[in-house]
C-alpha cells in the first residue's frame, strides 16, 4: 500500500556548458532520495531538466556561430546523457524550450500583468551576465557581484517590474510558521536576514536588451526574465494551467515535496519563487534544501582554474556506482565537501574494495569452499550472533531516520555499520578455524549463514545509493534483494540455497599514484587541446587585418612580483637529437644540452617543426618546471615558443649566437 506521493525536483541545469562533477552531485543526490522513497512505499515523481533561456546563451551561441537552440539542443543533450550515465531514475527531463512551457510561461506572466502584480517600467543598475541578475550599487561587494563575484555592468533599459513587497509579510509568516522551509537553518536565517527582513525591492521580470527568451505575448519587445521562466517548470512539467484547467497529475503532485537546489541559488527559490506562487494562489513547495557545494582542492572548480572535473571523467577511472558513493558520502550536511584523486582512491580502497567487496567475496568464496556453495542455517547459535542480527535488522530504522532529515551521507555510514558489523563477525567466529574441526561443521555452517543474510540485509538498503552494486551482490547469493520491511527481519534467506560460483570482484583496489599521474596527463592532454582549439579560431586574427593592426591581444593573466619571476630559470638550450613521440599526432622528444646536462623535453611541437629540422637549433628553455609524463614519455622542462592568432608556432631563440646553458635574465 502506498504511503502517499512524493514530488521531488532538482534545480534544472543551465545550458552553458558541460556540468562539472559538483552539478552532477545534485542529481545524485536527488536520485538517491527519489530511489529510497520509492523503495520505502511512496509514489515518486522525480522531476529535473534544463534552463535554456537568458542573455549567456545568446552571447555563447553567437560565439559558437550557430543559433542559441542548436547550441542548446547541444548542450541539454550532453547533460541528459551525464545524468543517463550515472544512473538517475528522473521520471521526467524538462527543457524550457519545450512548447508547452514556453507557452505556460507567457500566460503566468500575462495573468500576473492583468491582476496587477507585474507593471511596467524602467530599469537602471548593475547587470551580471552570468547570473542574470540586476543590483544596486550597495548590493555589490567590492563593486563585484554578491553571488558570483565577477564583474558587473551598468544596464538601462525598459522592462516589467513584480510588486515583491506586497507578498514579503506573508512570506516571512509562512518561513516563521513552518521551520522546515528552508533546510539547513542556516539557509532559512542567511534569507531572512539579508533579504526579507530589510525589505524586498520589486524584481526586474522582463528584459529587452537581448531576444534569447520566452516572448511576452503582448508587448514582443520583451523576453521574460530568466528567473520566472525557470522557476515555474516546476509546475508547468506536471501539467499547471494558468487559465484553471491543470491536470489532473499536478492535483495530484503539487506541492511539490522537495526542491532540491544548490545553496548559490537559495534566495531564487526560497523568495521569488514562492511569491510567484501566492500571486498564482498556488500552493508552496513544502521543503528547499540548499545542499553545499563540491570543491575541488582549496576552491570551486571552474575552466578558467583549469581544474574541472566531469562524472564521465571519474566514470572512466572508478566506475559509476563508485562515484556515486563518494560524492553522497563525502558531502557534509551543511559544509562543503571536497574531492581529490587522492581522497577518491583512498575511499574506493578502504570502504569498497575493502569493507565491502572483501566481505562479499570472501563470504562467497567460504561457502563455496567449506559446502559447495550451499547455505544452511544449522541452528547452533552463540551469544556472539545476537548482536550482528541486532545490528542487521535495525539497520533500516537507523537509515530511514538519517533520510527523514535528508542526511544521506549519515545513512550511508550506518549502512556500511553492518557490514563493518558482518567483516567483525568473520574475525570473532573465525570460519577457518571452526572448518578445521569436523565437531564444528553445523557451526561453520551457521556462521556462513549468518554472514550472507547480515549481507543480502546490507545490499538491500545499498539499493537507493548504488544501485548496480546492490544487484551484483543479490545476484552473487543467489537471492532478490529485499523490501525495507523485509530487512527489519533476519533470517529470510531460503535455507540450503547454493551461491554463485567464483564471486566477482565488485571493486578492484587501485595504485594511488599511477591514477594521479593517469589524472595529470588527463588534465595536461586537455588544457593542450583547448589552447590548440582556441589558436585555431581565426577570428580574432580576420578582424585585426581587417583593421589594419599587426599586433595580437590576448587575455592578461594576474600580476606577478619580481621575487615570483625569480623562481623560474631560463636558459639556452642545443637540441642534440629529437624524434616522434609514438602514437601522439602532437609530441616531439627532444634530448636538450643544458651547460654539462642533457634534459629530455616534450613539445606540442610536431605540426610545426620535424624532428630532423629540430637538431641543432638553440633554443630557449624553462629548466625548473616539475617533471611531468605526457603520453607515458617524461618530461623535464619546457622550450619557449610564440603563437599566433592561427595558432602557428615559431621557437625562441637567442638573437646572438650563445652557449648552451648561458641564463636567460
Amino acid at each position: 500500500m502506498s504511503k502517499g506521493k512524493y514530488y521531488i525536483t532538482t534545480a534544472i541545469a543551465y545550458t552553458s556548458g558541460k556540468p562539472h562533477i559538483g552539478n552532477t552531485y545534485e542529481a545524485v543526490l536527488a536520485d538517491s532520495i527519489a530511489r529510497f522513497k520509492r523503495k520505502d512505499g511512496y509514489d515518486v515523481f522525480f522531476q529535473t531538466g534544463t534552463d535554456e533561456h537568458g542573455q549567456k546563451i545568446e552571447e555563447k551561441a553567437g560565439a559558437a556561430g550557430v543559433t542559441p537552440k542548436e547550441y542548446v539542443d547541444k548542450v541539454a543533450s550532453e547533460i541528459k546523457r551525464i545524468w543517463d550515465l550515472m544512473n538517475t531514475s528522473y521520471d521526467k527531463f524538462i527543457r524550457t524550450t519545450d512548447p508547452d512551457h514556453e507557452r505556460q510561461v507567457q500566460k503566468i506572466f500575462k495573468r500576473l500583468y492583468e491582476q496587477g502584480d507585474i507593471y511596467k517600467g524602467a530599469y537602471e543598475g548593475m547587470y551580471c551576465t552570468p547570473c542574470e541578475s540586476f543590483w544596486t550599487e550597495s548590493q555589490l561587494k567590492d563593486g563585484k557581484c554578491p553571488d558570483c563575484g565577477r564583474e558587473c555592468k551598468p544596464a538601462k533599459e525598459e522592462a516589467y517590474f513584480f510588486r515583491m513587497s506586497k507578498y514579503a509579510q506573508r512570506l516571512i509568516d509562512h518561513i516563521n510558521s513552518h521551520p522546515e522551509f528552508i533546510q539547513p537553518v542556516s539557509r532559512k536565517n542567511e534569507m531572512m536576514n539579508n533579504f526579507l527582513l530589510p525589505g524586498l525591492q520589486d524584481l526586474c521580470v522582463s528584459r529587452t536588451s537581448f531576444k534569447w527568451g520566452v516572448p511576452v505575448d503582448f508587448d514582443d519587445k520583451h523576453v521574460v526574465y530568466v528567473w520566472l521562466d525557470a522557476l515555474t517548470n516546476y509546475i508547468t512539467g506536471i501539467g499547471y494551467d494558468a487559465d484553471g484547467n491543470s491536470s489532473q497529475q499536478y492535483k495530484k503532485l503539487w506541492p511539490a515535496d522537495l526542491h532540491l537546489i544548490g545553496k548559490d541559488i537559495i534566495r531564487f527559490h526560497t523568495i521569488y519563487w514562492p511569491i510567484f506562487l501566492m500571486a498564482l494562489g498556488e500552493p508552496l513547495p513544502k521543503q528547499v534544501f540548499g545542499h553545499p557545494w563540491l570543491l575541488q582542492g582549496d576552491g570551486k572548480m571552474s575552466k578558467s582554474k583549469g581544474n574541472v572535473i566531469y562524472a564521465d571523467d571519474l566514470v572512466d577511472f572508478f566506475g559509476v556506482d563508485a562515484v556515486r558513493y563518494f560524492v553522497l558520502h563525502e558531502m557534509p550536511f551543511e559544509n562543503d565537501g571536497v574531492i581529490s584523486w587522492e581522497l577518491l582512491v583512498e575511499r574506493l580502497n578502504s570502504d569498497l574494495a575493502n569493507t565491502l567487496g572483501n566481505l562479499v567475496n570472501r563470504t562467497i568464496s567460504m561457502s563455496n569452499k567449506y559446502f559447495g556453495g550451499v547455505v544452511s542455517d544449522k541452528g547452533v547459535s552463540e551469544a556472539v550472533d545476537d548482536d550482528l542480527k541486532a545490528v542487521a535488522c535495525s539497520a533500516y530504522d537507523r537509515v530511514a531516520g538519517k533520510m527523514e532529515g535528508l542526511r544521506v551521507a549519515d545513512a550511508i555510514t550506518e549502512i556500511f555499520a553492518l557490514f563493518k558489523r558482518c567483516n567483525k563477525y568473520i574475525d570473532e567466529t573465525m570460519p577457518w578455524a571452526l572448518a578445521k574441526d569436523p565437531q564444528k561443521q553445523d557451526r561453520l555452517s551457521t556462521v556462513l549463514y549468518n554472514l550472507v543474510e547480515g549481507i543480502l540485509i546490507g545490499a538491500s538498503l545499498l539499493e537507493p545509493y548504488m544501485p548496480a552494486t546492490a544487484e551484483k551482490i543479490a545476484a552473487q547469493l543467489n537471492a532478490p534483494l529485499r523490501s525495507f520491511e523485509e530487512c527489519r527481519t533476519f533470517g529470510l534467506y531460503p535455507d540450503g540455497q547454493k551461491v554463485t560460483g567464483q564471486p566477482e570482484i565488485l571493486f578492484a583496489r587501485l595504485d594511488m599514484k599511477e591514477v594521479v599521474e593517469k589524472a595529470d596527463a588527463m588534465f595536461a592532454a586537455r588544457k593542450a587541446q583547448e589552447k590548440a582549439e582556441a589558436g585555431k579560431d581565426a577570428d580574432s586574427a580576420k578582424a585585426a587585418e581587417e583593421s589594419g593592426e599587426e599586433g595580437i591581444d590576448i587575455k592578461a593573466k594576474p600580476e606577478i612580483t619580481f621575487e615570483d619571476f625569480e623562481k623560474l630559470q631560463f636558459q639556452v638550450g642545443e637540441i642534440l637529437s629529437c624524434e616522434e613521440v609514438p602514437k601522439s599526432k602532437k609530441l616531439l622528444c627532444s634530448q636538450v644540452k643544458i651547460g654539462s646536462q642533457v634534459k629530455q623535453i616534450v613539445s606540442g611541437i610536431k605540426q610545426h617543426y620535424s624532428a630532423q629540422e629540430m637538431v641543432g637549433k638553440k633554443v630557449m628553455v624553462l629548466v625548473n618546471l616539475k617533471p611531468a609524463k605526457l603520453a607515458g614519455v617524461l618530461s623535464e622542462g619546457m622550450l619557449l615558443c610564440a603563437e599566433d592568432a592561427d595558432g602557428n608556432l615559431a621557437l625562441l631563440a637567442p638573437e646572438k649566437e650563445m652557449p648552451a646553458g648561458a641564463e636567460i635574465s
